[in-house]
């Protein structure tokens, strides 16, 4: 095969390779502007939240013991404990070994076990917990979720209560435990399609790992180095000396 011929072939191969993976260089590309350019605080919603109030504690607050002595005639060890407020009253957050997610709340003045949180409450939750004012517009009870959902691989079941303002923020509370787990804006919603396009995971958008991932790098490899071909095969090095 003369120089000409592969010249040709590389050349083709160029053509045709540049002009499917310059469709992706450029959405790689779009999505490390927005990626640098825009503060993740303000993509995870930290910019909506209110200020956290701080913790108050009863002057009363009973003993922890015989909570945990009736767990342990059931048979259920505390893994971890905290003191939270929810909702203008303080409760002991118990973390059981039932799962990683059993919660479980109880009234730090009354011992009582709280019952889950209802849809009145959530709402009341996620108003509270935003720093503008604003009005639900839709609400939705969550037990399951996709690869594409925009509430995935977090705990469920949970409330999304959607507001109208800011950037149509949805701010997601847990039934469990009343904790607002997350907040999800047009601006989020944004870089997680461009996060889709960056992986290449059409599927669950955050495997890095993927085929058509290490497909696309390898054939960018080629496509650069027949770039650097076609540099050296058409230029006259003989010529430049002179």
């Amino acid at each position: 095969m003369t120089n000409i011929n592969i010249h040709r072939k590389i050349r083709t191969w160029h053509r045709y390779l540049g002009f499917v993976l310059g469709l992706q260089f450029l959405a790689w590309t779009i999505g490390g502007l927005y990626f640098s350019w825009v503060n993740i605080e303000t993509i995870r919603g930290e910019d909506l939240r209110a200020e956290k109030k701080p913790l108050t504690i009863p002057a009363n607050l009973s003993s922890f013991s015989k909570i945990t002595d009736s767990l342990s005639s059931n048979g259920i060890q505390v893994m971890d404990l905290q003191i939270v407020n929810l909702l203008d009253k303080t409760y002991y957050l118990v973390k059981t070994n039932q799962g990683t997610e059993e919660f479980l709340l109880y009234d730090v003045i009354t011992q009582q076990l709280r019952p889950k949180i209802s849809e009145k409450d959530a709402v009341t939750i996620a108003k509270n917990s935003l720093r503008q004012p604003s009005k639900p517009q839709k609400i939705e009870y969550i037990t399951s979720t996709h690869g594409h959902h925009e509430y995935r691989e977090k705990p469920l079941p949970a409330y999304a209560i959607t507001f109208d303002h800011p950037n149509n923020t949805t701010v997601y509370v847990s039934e469990k435990i009343g904790n607002v787990l997350s907040y999800r804006s047009n601006k989020w919603r944004f870089f997680d399609f461009l996060w889709m396009l960056h992986t290449m995971d059409y599927k669950e958008r955050d495997n890095f790992n993927n085929w058509l991932l290490r497909i696309f790098s390898v054939f960018s490899v080629i496509t650069v180095m027949s770039g650097f071909t076609l540099f050296f095969l058409s230029t006259n090095f003989k010529r430049l000396k002179k």
